[in-house]
């Protein structure tokens, strides 16, 4: 159950020789006015060499360990899900999002909350996620100054705004639903 409002803007594989595998990318995107709000990005990657070793995955990290963020785990029978969620600045100038801006799409250059998760299914399948939304449109208003969102000092609107993301990504979670 993904949110609601996405679309595909772009797409894309590429071949990973070292790794034995071929990745496909999708971007999707729920846009205001043509100005991000929420970006969902989903990394598929598949085993290219029946002899190769089983796929790995390094752990999830934050970006910055003053920051809040929450990590953790949650089985699906065998499958072991493992995800993070964090506050991240949107850089409109990375190279991966390129071809989002050059459709006409703004990337605001401000702080997003974003959820990551991963998990290998079969030793044969990567699946990689990234959920982000802008701070700003929650409807609430919250602080642009990092600091405000470190362990020690993070409360009000910032926490507040932090446990209804992370609420709604731990739902989409435990949505996932893997058929053979």
């Amino acid at each position: 159950m993904v949110p609601s409002g996405l679309r595909l803007v772009h797409s894309f594989s590429h071949d990973n020789p070292a790794e034995n595998s071929l990745t496909r990318v999708y971007f999707y995107i729920k846009d205001n006015k043509k100005k991000a709000e929420e970006m969902f990005i989903i990394q598929i990657s598949d085993k290219t060499n029946p002899q190769a070793l089983p796929m790995t995955a390094p752990p999830l990290k934050p970006y910055h360990e003053k920051r809040m963020y929450s990590k953790g785990k949650i089985k699906k029978g065998d499958l072991e899900i493992e995800y993070l969620t964090q506050l991240m600045a949107w850089n409109p100038d990375a190279k991966s999002l390129q071809p989002i801006v050059k459709k006409g799409i703004t990337i605001p250059d401000h702080w997003a909350l974003q959820g990551q998760f991963q998990f290998i299914y079969l030793g044969e399948h990567a699946v990689f996620i990234r959920y982000s939304k802008d701070t700003n449109s929650f409807g609430i208003n919250v602080s642009k100054e990092g600091r405000d969102w470190e362990k020690g000092v993070f409360s009000g609107n910032e926490k507040k705004v932090y446990q209804v993301f992370e609420k709604n990504f731990i739902e989409m979670l435990n949505s996932i639903q893997i058929k053979n």
